[in-house]
């Protein structure tokens, strides 16, 4: 069997690496540049280099392949074609017509992929690429890479949780080709200067605290939400999926030190009473200084929204802080949300959700336009001026088995850089919800401390 050596030899002989002075598309002048297209022209290489790849890894956890465009496309399908796994194709940009998808292929939501990289320098094109899947509820863990140009891409896309596999680096490469009389002395001291000089460095935004969130927040409900986060170091909404005054009651009394605001479905409370559901509850809003947060989700005309908004048996204008909607109704249908903050459904945690990336991309210019919106629930970062609220947390599931999925704490202010994380089952189910209250609390505000 061969060595690697002697197969990198051999895919060099295809022109794959040049040395000598190249501007790279940074700006930064180079004394090499690597181009693996030319692997696709030679198929014996190409089915060996794919085989290469897979024995680095598990491939058991594993259920799709992806490569990134363009370079990649033809490396993942001769992997798929090796291994079996099917194939899935990640457009660079979304087709103007028809079903104008970004991912091409036959998938499940759920599902693990294998992302395939020929070369990775600064992780650039990978941190715009696995979005889009993970759009699409497919999720990314592993990257596999054909050459590592050791720039920084690789450990920065480690510290954000996944592994990267390589096959080689340019240092080793260097090394080959230097032993093989391909580079001098000079060119590969040349070449080591470049590289301990010109780490690069994705240069990422950090997210806002909630003291520049507070002095930029116009409206009177946002600035009250972020207040009392800072006075109760909390960014906890518990969700109170109950079906009674009383269960609804006691969790309050439970919770309410320990949070920010609960979201209620006061439509699912059975023994309703605006006297004897709504007064107590108010009550301890006060008492405990929390927001109530009505789950709603208005999705009509602004006329249906008004009479669902103001009238019927729960009269929700008298006592809501904020609501939630879809904004499918249009910027207009969300001007009858008066005195109360809108938080609007960008994307829904469920699996099989429809709200997609056209979807979210409309609704996203609603919520930034409209002046009663103060945030959005999403699975995705928000602009800046929007607060997001993340549903789906959990530190114990990865999902309920009826299509939610859950994230932890740390992911979510991590990766998303939520404001606000929204917890159900995993306080209001626990045996000692006041407890498992406290403790989502101190990992909440660990995960925010922590991703600043």
């Amino acid at each position: 069997m061969e060595s690697k050596k002697q197969f990198f030899l051999e895919c060099y002989e295809l022109g794959i690496i040049k040395f000598g002075r190249f501007t790279l598309k940074s700006g930064i002048e180079s004394p090499f540049y690597v181009d693996l297209r030319p692997l696709a022209s030679d198929p014996k290489i190409l089915k060996r280099l794919a085989n290469y790849l897979l024995d680095m890894l598990p491939l058991d956890n594993f259920d799709l392949i992806c490569g990134v465009p363009y370079a990649a496309l033809p490396m993942a399908t001769a992997m798929s074609l090796e291994s079996y796994l099917p194939l899935i194709i990640k457009r660079k940009e979304a087709k103007d017509y028809g079903t104008k998808k970004m991912i091409e292929g036959i998938y499940t939501k759920g599902q693990n992929c294998l992302l395939v990289e020929d070369v990775i320098t600064s992780g650039k094109s990978l941190l715009e690429t696995i979005p889009e899947i993970e759009d699409e509820g497919i999720t990314v863990s592993d990257i596999v890479v054909v050459l590592d140009r050791e720039q920084g891409g690789k450990e920065m896309l480690e510290g954000k949780g996944y592994r990267v596999h390589t096959l080689f680096t340019i240092s080793e490469v260097c090394k080959m080709l230097k032993e093989e009389g391909h580079l001098t002395d000079d060119e590969v001291l040349r070449i080591d200067d470049f590289l301990k000089g010109n780490i690069v460095k994705f240069e990422e935004k950090k997210r806002a605290s909630y003291e520049t969130k507070l002095a930029n927040a116009e409206h009177s409900v946002a600035k009250k939400l972020l207040e009392i986060s800072l006075e109760k170091k909390s960014n906890l909404i518990v969700s109170a999926d109950v079906i009674t005054t009383q269960e609804l009651l006691d969790l309050a009394e439970k919770v309410g030190p320990h949070i920010v605001a609960l979201k209620t479905h006061i439509d699912i409370i059975t023994d309703f009473d605006p006297d004897t559901t709504i007064l107590p509850l108010k009550d301890l809003a006060t008492k405990y200084n929390f927001m109530l947060m009505e789950d709603r989700k208005f999705a009509d005309i602004g006329n249906t929204q008004e009479l669902q908004f103001s009238y019927g048996i729960y009269k929700i204008s008298n006592w809501a802080d904020f609501v939630t909607s879809h904004v499918i109704g249009g910027y207009e249908a969300l001007d009858c949300f008066l005195n109360v903050g809108v938080v609007a459904i960008v994307g829904m945690s469920s699996k099989g959700t429809l709200t997609n990336k056209n979807y979210q991309e409309e609704a996203l210019k609603i919520a930034q336009s409209h002046p009663n919106v103060i945030g959005g629930v999403s699975q995705k970062q928000l602009p800046e001026e929007l607060l997001l609220f993340t549903p789906g947390v959990n530190m114990g599931d990865s999902g309920d088995g009826k299509g939610q999925q859950y994230q932890t704490p740390e992911y979510v202010f991590k990766n998303l850089q939520t404001d606000f994380m929204i917890v159900g089952r995993g306080i209001y189910k626990a045996e000692d919800a006041e407890k498992a209250a406290l403790n989502y609390k101190i990992a909440g505000w660990n995960a925010y401390l922590e991703s600043l």
